[in-house]
Order: structure tokens, then sequence, then C-alpha cells
């Protein structure tokens, strides 16, 4: 995706390599960062500003803050939503300027693996678990992407059980609650989902009790 995409209305999402940001602030952050993550962060940053350039000018010098939450916000326009993914040097960038949204990149597996796809697709988990290998990896990234942005644009991250959202094989839509999830299937090759709210304040799912990881490989900022 070379440019910009409005997923929904007012939904903007743009992937990429990310040329490094060179903002102040994000080179102030970064500096406290190992190398390999300094890299990776300003990437995101760089291909964010970039979407937001292109989009609403007027934000793309703002600094990026984390809420209480650890989700990224654009200082100044505490309306906005914005998300970053990374998955094997690819990064992918989300930005509403009026509902919280989220983004999420995975790169497949090989294969999928029978105890995570029963985990993130529960009673779907056999006819995919039934398709060749590679296909059936891949089905899992793309249920995977789906929850992981849902949860992003509710800012609960893990905490709000991504596994538990229920996200058909080959669905390209759904809603979670007040947010709406997008596969992006026919604009990436990679397996890429964002999701949104209503406008206005966010809405955020009651919290439940954090859990570690599930999906190896992810990597977000």
């Amino acid at each position: 995706m070379t440019a910009p995409f409005e997923a929904a209305d007012g939904v903007w999402v743009l992937t990429g390599a990310g040329r490094p940001s060179t903002h102040p602030d994000d080179l102030s952050r970064a500096a406290a960062l190992p190398a390999w993550r300094a890299q990776r962060f300003l990437r995101g940053r760089g291909l964010l500003r970039a979407l937001l350039h292109t989009v609403a000018p007027a934000t793309s010098g703002a600094v990026i803050v984390p809420d209480r939450r650890g989700r990224p916000r654009l200082a100044g326009f505490p309306r906005a939503g914005i998300s970053v993914s990374h998955s094997d040097g690819v990064t992918a960038c989300a930005f509403a300027p009026d509902r919280p949204t989220g983004v999420d990149l995975q790169h497949p597996s090989d294969t999928a693996g029978p105890v995570l796809a029963r985990r993130l697709l529960r009673s779907h988990a056999p006819a995919v678990l039934a398709l060749p290998p590679a296909r059936a990896a891949r089905e899992v990234a793309w249920v995977w992407t789906a929850q992981e942005a849902c949860v992003k644009a509710a800012g609960t991250g893990l905490a709000g059980r991504p596994w538990d959202i229920d996200v058909p094989p080959g669905r390209r839509t759904g809603t979670w609650g007040a947010y709406r999830w997008i596969c992006l299937r026919e604009l990436s090759d990679i397996p890429l989902s964002c999701a949104y709210g209503r406008s206005g304040p966010p809405a955020h799912p009651a919290t439940q009790t954090p859990a570690r990881p599930l999906a190896k490989g992810r990597r977000d900022t």
C-alpha cells in the first residue's frame, strides 16, 4: 500500500517500510531505547507522520505521547486516534481525526499451531485446521489481526482478551461492542486489519486480567 487508504469514513491506513522520523520529540524518545528498537520506533513514527502529513497536515507535527494505558495519542488533538503495528520489517499505521482506531499487521507462520488456532478461532478452528497448512496459518493470522486491532482501538491491549472476540474466518468486516473491524484482504498481501470506534470520546470495554501474548513475532509500538 503505497498511498493512504480510507478504510472507513475518516479512518486512514498506510503500510510500508517507513522512513525514520526526524521529529525532535521522536528522536529524544528513541535515544533511550536499544538500537534495534529505536530504529523500529522511528520507522513507525516516520510512517505515521507521513500519513498525517497527507490526510491531516495540521496534526503531523504534534508530539506523540502515551495515555494512561500506553496507547499513543496526539498531544493537542484529544479526539484523534492513532495506531502503529510492526511485523518483520513492515510497518502499518492508522489515523482517525475523531474516533479511536487500531491497526494490526502480522506475517503468517508456515503452519497454524492447533492450540493457538483453537484459542483464537474456537468453534471455527476445525474447518480452518482442515485447510492446507500454509492457508490455515494465513487465516489464523487474518483473524488475529482483526482481534488485535479491536483491543488496540479500545486501548485495552491483551487485557481486553482479543482471543475472545468472534472473528469468523474469511469475514471481511464485523463488530465488537462499540467497535467495528475490517480485514483489508483486497489491499494487503500481508494480513492487515483495522478497527475503529464511534466518533467522540472513546468507549472502553471492561478491562480483564492481563495475559501473556499469544502471537509469536508480533511487534507493535
